[in-house]
């Protein structure tokens, strides 16, 4: 039996999962249930077309904050929070407090943006 290896671990926004599924597609022509069943949940959710989630990223590192990590972005650009309360319930799943004001800005950056 094969022993397969993690050669990267890396954490993919939903946009690029829409991507990948419609180059697939292209490829293949049709899908298989499983990929059909991801593909209508990516369509359903994601609002963001890869320019703007480009941009998005770019604003979120541009804040220079240090406790946000390559998982932190995807999530706030998966979900777009517009609020405070709405980061705080995104974030909540990780060990990690931000102050009011780095809060402030994740979020004006997220309104720019959409």
């Amino acid at each position: 039996m094969a022993n397969p290896q993690f050669l990267e671990s890396k954490p993919v926004t939903l946009v690029d999962v829409r991507d990948a599924l419609e180059n697939m597609q292209k490829r293949d022509e049709e899908l298989n249930f499983r990929s059909n069943k991801a593909k209508e949940y990516v369509d359903a959710f994601v609002i963001l077309d890869a320019k703007k989630k480009e941009l998005l990223l770019k604003k979120l590192q541009d804040l220079n904050l240090t406790r946000l990590r390559e998982e932190h972005f995807t999530k706030i650009i998966d979900f777009l929070p517009r609020t405070a309360n709405e980061l705080k319930v995104v974030l909540q799943a990780y060990p990690l407090s931000l102050p009011k004001k780095d809060q402030d800005s994740i979020v004006a950056a997220v309104t720019e943006t959409i």
